[in-house]
């Protein structure tokens, strides 16, 4: 069977460039299902050992349009038997106008009440109706989907892949890997870097990540006021690094912060 993951419009799908939904996508592809990634274009070699199709965007008043009508050329040309969309109701819910016979699977990567065409109950009542099957990658995802309303969602928390963690020593580094934004608390780890690192003689601090999954991209506003914190904390900010990169250095750290502000659905 054929089946098309659609990313979401933003997410990288490259070595160089990917985020954790990508990730997880190129996983499950590669192992074995008989799927087609469909995404944005990528300014780097996509992922070369499962199949990938960019969707130049359409015409359109909005991104999601445009991404839609991107994704349907292709899906027509593919032609596939399932359509699986990755955490944009708004995306496959204008895939299903056009696909009306074609099972479309939703599957829901964050907190749906705080998604685009699912913020009220009447809106993701008819997400409910209208999906084929909605995938939630946590329990609490799913309960806020369900939240006063009725429906059936499928547990599924993200697979990952566990690297051989080498026995020898940790370097003295706490390591800060992911978007610096302020739902993921970079301005916490600062701060606690700044209060911690002057009683900790020969230890350092990194943060990995940028607020977009590009190499070089420009730097957010809430990045541009973090440098001068961190640069005074002792606390080096290395930008977006591949994901091979990354977790060298989680390999190497001695201390791993996640100091999220939000409800991270699978930190």
């Amino acid at each position: 069977m054929t089946i098309a993951v659609v990313l979401p419009p933003h997410e990288g799908f490259s070595p160089q460039a990917v985020g954790a939904v990508g990730l997880l996508v190129h996983r499950l592809v590669r192992a074995g299902a008989h799927a087609t990634v469909i995404g944005a274009p990528t300014a780097y070699p996509a992922f070369d050992d499962v199949p990938f199709l960019p969707a130049q965007p359409g015409w359109g008043l909005s991104r999601a349009t445009r991404y839609v009508r991107g994704v349907t050329r292709v899906l027509r040309r593919l032609r596939p038997r399932l359509i699986e969309v990755h955490n944009r109701p708004e995306v496959a819910l204008g895939l299903a106008d056009r696909f009306r016979g074609t099972p479309i699977l939703l599957w829901l990567h964050n907190d749906p009440q705080d998604m685009r065409r699912m913020r009220s109950l009447p809106e993701r009542a008819i997400v409910l109706r209208r999906m084929t099957r909605v995938v939630a990658a946590s329990a609490w995802i799913s309960r806020r989907l369900l939240e006063n309303t009725q429906g059936v969602a499928t547990v599924l928390p993200n697979c990952i892949e566990m690297p051989d963690f080498s026995e020898a020593p940790r370097d003295n580094l706490i390591l800060f890997a992911g978007r610096p934004v302020a739902d993921k608390g970079a301005d916490s780890f600062v701060a606690a870097c700044a209060e911690i690192l002057p009683k900790l003689p020969g230890w350092r601090a990194q943060i990995i990540g940028a607020g977009r999954f590009l190499p070089g991209a420009s730097p957010s506003k809430f990045e541009r006021q973090l440098h001068p914190a961190a640069q005074a904390a002792g606390v080096e900010m290395a930008g977006y690094q591949p994901h091979a990169v990354v977790m060298q250095a989680m390999q190497r750290a001695a201390i791993v912060a996640v100091p999220s502000r939000w409800q991270e659905p699978f930190g």
